[in-house]
């Protein structure tokens, strides 16, 4: 019975992957298209704010008017920073649709591996019923039943082990991102009783990591997301990152740019720690139904040697 038993632990496997996949692609595609949008929208924001700045460093009409009453520094300076804003906005967006199409064009490859296993699995547990059948016709069918349920387990527990590992990789992230929004509210708090400019040359670089790092952070949610699949967890694990004001207090001297950068610092803290929560709050449900799983793998082993040992 060895080989059936390897063989339907296999197939098993290919069907609670196959289930996965086609559930995970249902999600990347909703996020396709979202991402599709989104890209569209501040492409043209994009183009729109270039636009804005080209004008006040020409030869417009507002460019003379800003000009002629002392603004056009300051107007400039306001598109520029708009500009930015924008600029890295589209940017992140970008990123984010070819990850999700790059992780389309995988699993719709895998998929196709895996077509067929539902028939092959059920074939080979026909065969094994009718051999467990005749050499045991009194336990022979528990034995099936429980050997099939065992292996639907296992594949469950694998499938767990993966959404808890992406999850992990995440929060390991958001802890990275908290430490550097910690450094960069400290050099804050200095640069706003006059630090001067190391104290703003060291708060814009831990603002320019924890800023790359939210980027990767997105990327690993949305895998964690996708991982879970058909795991029956349901959770809005979303973060939407705005653009750090990176280069405000380089344009700006007063007391409004510094306490604009440490209000957005203290409200990206806020939002770090609801995420924070929220996928804590999914990996403490991933670890307590695998270990319910595995309690459910060990008593079931226990009965079938038993009835094996009784046969």
């Amino acid at each position: 019975m060895t080989k059936y038993k390897e063989q339907l632990q296999t197939l098993q496997d290919q069907i609670t992957r196959k289930n996965k996949v086609t559930t995970m692609l249902k999600n990347l595609y909703g996020q396709r298209r979202s991402l599709e949008e989104e890209e569209r929208v501040l492409a043209a924001l994009r183009k729109d704010e270039q636009a804005d700045v080209d004008r006040m460093k020409g030869h417009s009409l507002a460019a003379f008017f800003y000009e002629v009453i002392g603004k056009r520094e300051e107007m400039l300076d306001k598109e520029t920073r708009e500009a930015y804003a924008a600029a890295v906005k589209h940017e992140n967006a970008v990123q984010q649709l070819r990850a999700v199409e790059d992780g389309v064009s995988a699993l719709e490859a895998e998929l196709k591996t895996l077509e067929g296993c539902e028939v092959r699995y059920a074939e080979v547990l026909r065969r094994k019923a009718e051999a467990l059948k005749s050499e045991d016709p009194v336990n022979g069918p528990e034995i099936c039943r429980m050997e099939e349920r065992m292996g639907y387990l296992e594949s469950q527990r694998k499938e767990i082990s993966e959404a808890l590992s992406a999850g992990n990789a995440a929060m390991n992230q958001i802890q990275s991102i908290e430490s550097e929004l910690d450094s960069a509210e400290g050099w804050g708090t200095w640069d706003l009783f006059g630090g001067g400019l190391i104290s703003g040359l060291a708060k814009h670089s831990h603002l320019d990591d924890a800023q790359v790092q939210i980027e990767e952070l997105q990327m690993l949610l949305r895998r964690f997301h996708t991982e879970l699949g058909d795991v029956d967890i349901h959770s809005d694990i979303q973060v939407q990152v705005e653009g750090f004001l990176r280069f405000a207090d380089f344009f700006f001297d007063g007391l409004f740019a510094d306490w604009a950068v440490l209000n957005h610092i203290h409200d990206s803290q806020e939002k770090m720690g609801q995420i924070r929560q929220q996928v804590q709050m999914v990996l403490d449900r991933l670890h307590v139904m695998d270990n319910t799983q595995k309690e459910e793998l060990h008593k079931l082993r226990e009965k079938l040697y038993e009835l094996v040992a009784g046969a």
